[in-house]
């Protein structure tokens, strides 16, 4: 028998140490040719670690968390064959290489919190569940789920390690929660555990994406000055102007929401306000004025807030844009998003939908100077010409950066974009 030693491959871009984010397999484990073996972080998307021979696990080079450098111990494997020892770095399969997503017409994208309301109450937070399908994990073994799945299990009581998970990489979803409930849960009576007294705790790294969020928001609140800027705008016209549309033509175009007309005006609006469609090198102090608009679009995924991006959204009709954002959305939220796909914004747009709530004060994504956060579509009466109606009205909040942005500019920038969508037909004049 020999030992096949897999160091940590150079991934490219000058990239010279990367985040070990997950292992999905253990020291024992018998591994194939092309099965992946952990998931790196690196500045920019989740990258899979293959394996290149058929062999049994002996070692693993690192934790979760561990930041390692190109080239170092990875993972070793035993192998049939000689006693001596092979080596290899064998590139790794980014998500450069994986299959596109087709565009999913009537997805919405709306980066939302990750929530989910419980299942009817059936059971306690102490009342134990009868398994559905269970999983042959070790006792110890930690399965991959988000922090609101592994808080809706506890609130169950489930056993997160008994639970098949069907998202990536084996992730646990509510889904996955739902069906195991579903196919094995008891009859037990929840009213006796309901007021139970609880004292249990979870301590969760900051690792993989969640560490890259952190430090990206931490680094955008220190350096940039921070400004937001909050109006009222009455999205009657446009939103009878998107249910037209779709009525006519969702069928053969698909459906649209009201991202792409949110895309649409600020393609037109930063015409007159180019220093909005910019970027800050604080550090070379160089502003970088864009004619090209490419619109990232915060994203909500399993792992994370991901931020793909629309390249060349002054370029696209309303259904492109839909297009590129639903297929750039499914492409961040099932790992499949390529580090092209997630960098190279100029200004972003992020939307909680129903969950926006009446205000909120979004964070820039360094290096660009506006990011525009669209709060929910509320129904209320409005004085229209001295008679009171019932209109369809949201708030526009939006965040600057001073240094670059004077507040007069970004108030004159937010007020071009409320007469465009409150007067739909301008979006589209020339």
């Amino acid at each position: 028998m020999g030992t096949h030693v897999i160091k940590m491959p150079d991934i490219g871009e000058g990239i010279a140490e990367v985040e070990l984010s997950v292992w999905h397999v253990k020291v024992g484990d018998m591994v194939v040719e092309d099965q992946v073996l952990a998931d790196v972080m690196t500045d920019k998307a989740m990258v899979d670690i293959p394996s290149p021979v058929h062999g049994k696990v002996i070692a693993l080079g690192g934790v979760p968390g561990e930041v390692m450098a190109v080239g170092s111990v990875l993972i070793s494997i035993e192998v049939e064959g000689a006693g001596n020892v092979k080596e290899s770095a064998r590139p790794a399969v980014t998500a450069d290489d994986a299959p596109k997503v087709a565009p999913v017409a009537a997805l919405k994208v709306e980066p939302v919190a990750e929530s989910k309301p419980a299942v009817a109450a059936t059971a306690s937070p102490r009342t134990a569940v009868c398994p559905g399908p269970m999983v042959a994990r070790e006792a110890d073994e930690r399965p991959l789920a988000s922090p609101a799945v592994r808080k809706h299990a506890l609130d169950l009581g489930i056993q997160l390690r008994l639970v098949r998970g069907t998202g990536p990489a084996g992730r646990v979803l509510h889904e996955d929660l739902d069906a195991y409930l579903a196919q094995g849960q008891s009859n037990a009576s929840t009213a006796s555990g309901a007021y139970a007294q609880r004292n249990d705790e979870e301590q969760i790294p900051v690792i993989g994406m969640r560490r890259k969020i952190a430090q990206r928001m931490q680094d955008a609140t220190q350096r940039a000055a921070h400004f937001s800027y909050v109006e009222e705008i009455d999205v009657t016209a446009v939103e009878e102007l998107r249910a037209h549309l779709n009525e006519k033509h969702g069928a053969t175009r698909g459906k649209l929401t009201l991202l792409p007309f949110l895309v649409r005006a600020l393609v037109v609006a930063v015409r007159d306000f180019p220093q909005i469609n910019a970027r800050y090198d604080d550090e070379a102090q160089v502003i970088t004025r864009l004619g090209a608009v490419h619109v990232g679009i915060a994203t909500q995924a399993d792992i994370g807030l991901m931020v793909p991006v629309v390249r060349h959204a002054e370029a696209r009709s309303l259904w492109d844009n839909a297009a590129e954002i639903s297929r750039l959305a499914t492409a961040a939220r099932t790992g499949k998003a390529n580090r092209d796909e997630l960098s190279g914004s100029s200004i972003t747009l992020t939307s909680l939908g129903a969950l926006g709530g009446i205000v909120s004060t979004p964070v820039l994504n360094l290096p660009e100077v506006a990011i525009v956060g669209v709060n929910k579509i509320v129904e209320r009466p409005v004085v229209v010409k001295g008679q009171v109606v019932i209109r369809k009205m949201m708030n526009l909040s939006s965040s600057f950066d001073h240094r670059v942005v004077d507040g007069m500019d970004a108030a004159l920038f937010i007020q071009a974009i409320r007469g465009l969508l409150e007067q739909p037909a301008t979006l589209f004049m020339e």
